[in-house]
């Protein structure tokens, strides 16, 4: 059964808004889960409070921090010392404010000029290496195919074999909704899935040329088919939270008076259409 409680926000949705206020926002729509990003304005996952002060104000407001986006270019291998590192710091935050989850993307370069075996072997690699670092820390590293043509893993499916060829039961899989899309899978890996990204989009547009500022919030004119993959995900068993990651200038220019209604309304959307 969907409702209310299985949705969670992404910082993204409101990157200019301080912490805690975005801890206030989700609480005043109704939410308690919110994923927080290394990748916002400064480049601080907890602004400039301590893990204390941020594990204080959670449990002040009621505030569960599902996972933290995340470790950029995983697969690629010549990068091992800074990934290990960034690694590193991100479990040790994550472990400081209770989050059970990191995100982990994979290359994604127009550029990189491996062949498809290569992307296979050194996403087995780099999980390999990984798994020691995630095992010690007990958090579980959520794997995000990408769907951009030029993704070094653009599959779930490829996702879930070299997993399974990492031989580690601490990785999972994210399913975003806007990457399905352009991806080449039907299967879903419900089994395999930690997390689920929704997002929308209604630009009339090829595939090939949607990227992540045609993210918006979930309606009516959504052409990602989020209904049928949310319910898909549903009927094969999924049991974990759908987070808004929105990507949008036209989202994120919204302010406070007009964003919460705005996400009270795709999440009513989406439940009343399941």
């Amino acid at each position: 059964m969907l409702n209310k409680s299985r949705f969670a926000l992404n910082r993204m949705i409101c990157p200019d808004l301080g912490l805690e206020s975005f801890f206030r926002l989700t609480r005043e729509i109704g939410l308690d889960k919110v994923e927080l990003r290394n990748d916002l304005a400064g480049g601080k996952i907890l602004d400039d409070y301590s893990p204390d002060q941020v594990k204080a104000m959670m449990d002040q407001l009621g505030i569960e921090v599902i996972s933290i986006n995340a470790i950029q270019h995983f697969n690629l291998v010549p990068a091992w010392d800074r990934v290990a590192e960034g690694v590193n710091r991100m479990l040790e935050t994550a472990r400081a404010i209770g989050c059970p989850n990191i995100v982990l993307c994979p290359n994604n370069d127009v550029q990189d000029t491996r062949t498809t075996q290569a992307f296979h072997q050194d996403t087995v690699t780099a999980l390999i290496k990984l798994a020691p670092l995630f095992k010690q820390s007990g958090i579980t590293g959520l794997v995000e195919p990408l769907g951009f043509e030029e993704c070094s893993l653009r599959s779930k499916d490829t996702a879930v074999k070299v997993i399974r060829k990492a031989a580690f039961d601490g990785y999972r899989l994210v399913h975003d909704t806007f990457h399905h899309y352009l991806g080449p899978d039907d299967d879903m890996q419900a089994s395999y899935t930690g997390l689920v990204h929704i997002s929308g989009v209604e630009a009339d547009l090829p595939p090939r040329q949607l990227r992540d500022p045609h993210r918006v919030l979930v309606d009516g004119g959504d052409k990602l088919e989020n209904l049928e993959q949310i319910k898909t995900l549903l009927d094969k068993g999924y049991e974990g939270d759908f987070s808004f990651e929105p990507f949008s200038e036209d989202v994120h220019q919204m302010d406070i008076g007009e964003i919460k209604p705005a996400i009270d309304k795709s999440i009513a959307f989406i439940i009343e259409n399941i």
